[in-house]
């Protein structure tokens, strides 16, 4: 009796032969596969990075937040004219609305990072790929 798979694939073969197909050099496919699969592993590594670093800027903001609020309320003493407290409040706005643009800017550079490596890393696979590709049409 023959087997169903291996009459599946003599078929194809046939059918290849008849229409002229080239053969495929399948060692050669599953190494360009191979290499596809490690460069989006390191550009998801590079996006996961790029994760942590964003998550720990946000914690540190937090952090500093928290602690500026603190040390606003212990020294807030509402005593002196209206002027001198609105003087003081305006001033403490200012520091937090420069903390909160730095802030924003600097998470903004860390997506921007880390998105920018993980494309970089897809675009020079698919590159060399590309080459692969035409070095072994050239060979034929």
């Amino acid at each position: 009796m023959t087997d169903p798979s291996q009459a599946f694939t003599d078929m194809f073969r046939k059918i290849g032969e008849q229409l002229k197909v080239p053969s495929f050099d399948m060692t050669k496919i599953m190494e360009q596969q191979q290499k596809n699969l490690e460069a989006m592993t390191r550009s998801w590594q590079a996006m996961a990075g790029g994760a942590t670093a964003i998550a720990g800027k946000q914690r540190e903001v937090f952090e500093a937040a928290a602690k500026d609020i603190a040390e606003m309320a212990k020294e807030f003493k509402p005593t002196g004219s209206p002027q001198d407290i609105l003087a003081k409040q305006t001033e403490f706005a200012k520091k937090a609305m420069e903390a909160a643009i730095a802030n924003t800017r600097d998470i903004a550079e860390l997506v921007q990072k880390s998105g920018g490596e993980a494309v970089a890393i897809i675009q020079a696979r698919m590159k060399e790929s590309y080459e692969e590709i035409k070095a072994s049409l050239e060979k034929k």
